[in-house]
């Protein structure tokens, strides 16, 4: 009934979880921080860098799935710090179309994990 999807172009879980788990025909991404894949490391300080490279990594789950950001229908955003809202959704809006953007909620947590600024999953269908 499930389908994992894992790709080596996103970062390794650093968990006991999936890079994302298909039902049918959706797609739900676990949360994706700013780790390179190619190298493990964390690209840290820069919260537009944070959020590029959490998106890319979403790109590549996506991209592992036979989808695209047009197939996403919902994403979460968690965020370190309510003030970094508009440069994070400054480099977010450059992956979506205004006209489909998907649904979305925003949510400023107290820490996110390995203490990143930024965490973002996605629900996706094709």
């Amino acid at each position: 009934m499930k389908k994992i999807i894992n790709t080596t172009k996103a970062p390794d879980p650093i968990g006991p979880y999936n890079q994302a788990v298909l039902v049918k025909d959706t797609l739900y991404i676990s949360g994706q921080i700013a780790l390179d894949p190619a190298t493990g490391e964390l690209i840290k300080g820069d919260v537009k860098a944070e959020t590029k490279q959490s998106l890319e990594n979403l790109k590549a789950i996506l991209e592992a799935a036979d989808m695209t950001f047009e197939n996403v229908v919902k994403t979460s955003i968690f965020i370190k710090d309510m003030h970094q809202f508009a440069l994070i959704n400054e480099v977010y809006g450059t992956y979506f179309d205004a006209d489909t953007a998907p649904a979305r909620e925003t949510v400023e947590v107290a820490n996110l994990p390995k203490f990143v600024n930024v965490e973002i999953s996605m629900i996706a269908v094709k």
